[in-house]
């Protein structure tokens, strides 16, 4: 997982649903509202991978027995050319801050099923809103989102199933698979706690 410094995106949200910056409550418009933010301090935690290293997609999803969540533009399409589509795929058009080959992004990206605004070192809450969405959808759901995805494995793995697998890239070194389990819902939670911003209101929408 990395936790750069890009740039945010200049442009406007592209999600159909956007309009007024919206609150907790069911039904209001969605929009991008900032929620969380990475210190610089909680940075390094990053460079060590919440769970073990693939590099070959066949073999990792012998291990994947629950619902897929795929976070990142490159790991989505290893899953898809080795024939298995996940059941959440959360991309943002980039790898390692570049913009991913034309191939690639007509694979994972061309058609979205929802999308999201989540800028660079972020987890704002129309990307908690539209993570919860695809969750709990009972068909695979891409989710492009405007900005940067990575820090969104962690969310992931608080509100999948346990028994599910979030899967993430670690540039230059594979794929990062995690199984959801207790324990490790309780290392995320305690991981977003560090970070700075509204963390009430985090919850309060990751949780309802």
């Amino acid at each position: 997982m990395t936790a750069d410094d890009r740039t945010p995106s200049d442009s406007p949200n592209r999600n159909s649903t956007t309009a007024a910056v919206a609150t907790d409550g069911a039904g209001d418009d969605r929009g991008y509202e900032p929620l969380l933010f990475l210190p610089n301090d909680l940075r390094d935690e990053f460079k060590e991978p919440f769970g073990p290293l693939e590099t070959d997609a066949e073999i990792l999803l012998e291990s994947v027995d629950g619902p897929l969540v795929a976070v990142g533009d490159v790991v989505t399409d290893h899953f898809l050319r080795a024939g298995r589509e996940p059941d959440v795929a959360l991309v943002d058009e980039r790898t390692k801050r570049r913009e991913v080959d034309e191939e690639i992004r007509e694979r994972v990206a061309a058609e979205p099923d929802l999308e999201a605004e989540n800028p660079p070192a972020e987890i704002s809450a129309d990307a908690v809103r539209t993570l919860l969405e695809a969750l709990a959808l009972e068909e695979p759901t891409t989710v492009l989102v405007d900005g940067e995805e990575d820090l969104l494995a962690l969310p992931a793995i608080v509100a999948a199933p346990e028994g599910a697998s979030v899967v993430y890239g670690q540039p230059d070194e594979g794929m990062v698979h995690v199984r959801v389990s207790s324990e490790r819902k309780s290392e995320m939670r305690a991981l977003l706690e560090r970070f700075e911003g509204d963390t009430e209101r985090f919850w309060r929408l990751l949780e309802r």
